[in-house]
């Protein structure tokens, strides 16, 4: 559902106290890093989908922007 919107409106439902999840797809990291700081300002949670071939260093720039806020949800392979 979220996937088709514009990181700009990610970002506005975020910043209002708005959570979702989202299959980040192809987002650049920098976008999902201003969705993760706006989910910190407004103090909903974002679980995040579809990150698991991205670098330690991309997840941790997305986690430090989102101060708690963010969730990384994809499936423990073993366990589905």
């Amino acid at each position: 559902m979220f996937e088709a919107r514009q990181t700009l409106e990610l970002v506005q439902i975020a910043s209002a106290g708005g959570g979702f999840e989202i299959r980040v797809g192809a987002r650049q990291t920098l976008e999902l890093v201003q969705i993760a700081a706006a989910a910190a300002k407004g103090g909903g949670t974002i679980y995040m989908r579809g990150l698991a071939a991205r670098s330690t260093l991309e997840l941790v720039q997305i986690a430090s922007a989102g101060k708690g806020h963010v969730v990384f949800a994809d499936p423990i392979p073993e366990l589905d």
